[in-house]
């Protein structure tokens, strides 16, 4: 098998204004404009016009554009056998970070499936309980992702649910392709993509569907702006769960870059893997580079081949930022933002060159905006009016359709119209969502001198190391347990990134306990650190459990000299 290929040497753009250029270089494939392309298409694009460029550097291996396909289409041959010669309609994919992962995922979409990723990392609880909510037709499963599935039957499914198909690395690289053996390629804008799910204030994970549509003026913009050619070189920070690592692969792909997959012990030293591997775009939520600095792993003057750093998922603090340009000085520092119903990110804010002229916002933070300029996006005080500092609310063709739960929409989208005078309404399920529904971000910002600035949630739910959580899942799976009687979690600010306490009434329990017990339930990263047993819950008058409260109890005070 002949996978390497010779790199490329990394394309100089340039622009009278500094700004990305108008256009990448590339030709539609089959005459498509860029809002029709699906994500297979924007992989497709590179193919024709750059076949032989490397797509993918994974576990020591580079795989060009042509061998991807051609493993992608050897594994959408096997997808087909698995389910019969019938083209599976929902793909579950348990896989990360390996040959069949990136192919796989690509199958799926070659043969117009919607993908549900999974993280082999997850409890195996947790993720059978997605894969149902997802009606998968297949459950697709690499190497690690096996490891959950002792309880497959015989007859090739998955607890009596989805075919399963198992591929390590070695037998995807020996299954034949085929490619006039699939079906043509029927996949349009308005078909699912892929169903991601999140945290569920329920207990329940609630399933965001983004349509190929909502996906192609992401991509095409952040390939104009970030520059993205072929030679660069892009990281791969974020697990196929989070959307993110939507950029991670089609951003790059779609730009005919390559692709380079760390092993996770790389990512404790970024430096040291974006020089050894040569990144030239560099993604990833802000608490990688606080906890790289606390860990002495942040060095700084080296990393000088970096292009651009951009981070998202949580508020980019000055600090950090300021860190990153000390190890990265030639690259360009951008903030964004965007939850996943608004399919990845919808705001941009690149900081000056000049780190003296950097804005100094009320929070410490690093301003997330301006809203792209092709969507429309309205701040809403509490009366349900416009005002200077709200709730961010954002509609356009990014804007997702609804939940997989229709019943998950009550109270996330607004009915506003400028020129009534009339306050936003609630949208409540009573009528069908329309493109002129507003969805609500639950995050509160504020212009300050002109930028958005995110000053934090409207809700229980936070983010805690770039993942968005529903501090109500935890606190339901912890009130499981027989020996809790109540059960709180707090996000409050620690050291290095925010901390969840958990706090509790019942029985008294070793820490350690909770956490090993708490871990069979939900994702490592939704695992508290600190548990504190109260022998009673403090309530507001209005006998709620005070939050505010259990929040000052336990917040730990700043250290001397901190900002």
């Amino acid at each position: 098998m002949t996978t390497l290929t010779t790199l490329i040497p990394p394309t100089t753009h340039t622009t009278v204004d500094g700004t990305a250029p108008a256009a990448t270089g590339f030709p539609s494939s089959g005459g498509l404009a860029l809002h029709d392309h699906t994500l297979y298409d924007w992989f497709a694009r590179s193919l024709e016009t750059h076949p032989d460029s490397p797509a993918l550097e994974v576990l020591g291996q580079t795989y060009s554009y042509r061998y991807l396909d051609e493993r992608a289409v050897a594994v959408a041959g096997a997808l087909l056998r698995a389910g019969g010669g019938i083209p599976p309609e929902r793909i579950a994919l348990l896989a990360s970070r390996s040959l069949t992962a990136f192919a796989g995922y690509l199958a799926g979409l070659r043969l117009g499936a919607t993908i549900t990723p999974l993280n082999p990392a997850y409890p195996a609880e947790r993720n059978r309980a997605v894969w149902e909510l997802a009606r998968a037709d297949v459950l697709l499963a690499d190497e690690a992702g096996s490891v959950q599935l002792t309880g497959a039957d015989p007859t090739g499914h998955a607890d009596g649910g989805p075919v399963l198909l198992r591929l390590t690395d070695s037998a995807t690289v020996e299954l034949p392709a085929d490619a006039a053996g699939l079906p043509p390629r029927t996949t349009g804008p308005a078909d699912v993509a892929y169903v991601l799910f999140t945290s569920g204030s329920t207990g329940r994970p609630k399933g965001v569907p983004i349509r190929h549509g909502n996906l192609a003026p992401y991509i095409a913009h952040n390939i104009e702006r970030f520059e993205v050619g072929p030679g660069c070189r892009v990281s791969h920070t974020f697990d196929l769960t989070f959307d993110p690592s939507v950029f991670d692969l089609f951003v790059t792909w779609g730009g005919g870059a390559t692709l380079v997959v760390p092993r996770r012990s790389e990512l404790l030293e970024p430096v040291r893997y974006v020089v050894e591997r040569a990144v030239t775009h560099w993604f990833s939520v802000p608490s990688v580079v606080s906890v790289s600095s606390s860990l002495g792993k942040l060095p700084a003057g080296e990393a000088t081949g970096l292009r651009y750093g951009i981070f998202i998922g949580e508020q980019l603090t000055d600090r950090q930022a300021r860190l990153w340009a000390a190890a990265a000085p030639s690259a360009r520092i951008e903030n964004v933002y965007g939850p996943t119903e608004l399919t990845v990110a919808c705001t941009q804010f690149r900081l000056s060159e000049d780190v003296d002229q950097w804005p100094a916002t009320s929070n410490g933070t690093i301003p997330i905006g301006p809203v792209y300029g092709f969507l429309d996006h309205v701040i809403l005080g509490v009366d349900g009016f416009p005002s200077a500092e709200g709730e961010l609310c954002v509609r356009g063709a990014q804007r997702f359709d609804g939940y997989l739960d229709p019943a998950d929409d009550r109270g996330r989208f607004l009915a506003f119209d400028h020129e009534s005078g009339l306050p936003a309404e609630v949208y409540q399920g009573a009528a069908p969502l329309t493109p002129q529904h507003w969805y609500r971000t639950g995050d509160r910002v504020r212009h300050e001198d002109g930028a958005l600035v995110h000053l934090g949630r409207l809700d229980n739910q936070v983010k805690v190391r770039g993942y968005r959580i529903e501090l109500g899942e935890i606190e339901s799976a912890l009130r499981a347990n027989p020996d809790l009687a109540d059960a709180v979690v707090l996000a409050v600010p620690g050291p290095v990134e925010t901390e969840l306490v958990a706090c509790y009434t019942g029985e008294p329990l070793k820490a350690t306990d909770v956490m090993l017990w708490l871990r069979k339930r939900v994702p490592v990263h939704m695992v508290p650190r600190r548990y504190e047993h109260l022998d009673a819950m403090p309530l507001n008058p209005n006998g709620k459990i005070d939050r505010p409260a259990l929040a000052a109890a336990f917040t730990r005070p700043a250290p001397e000299g901190t900002r």
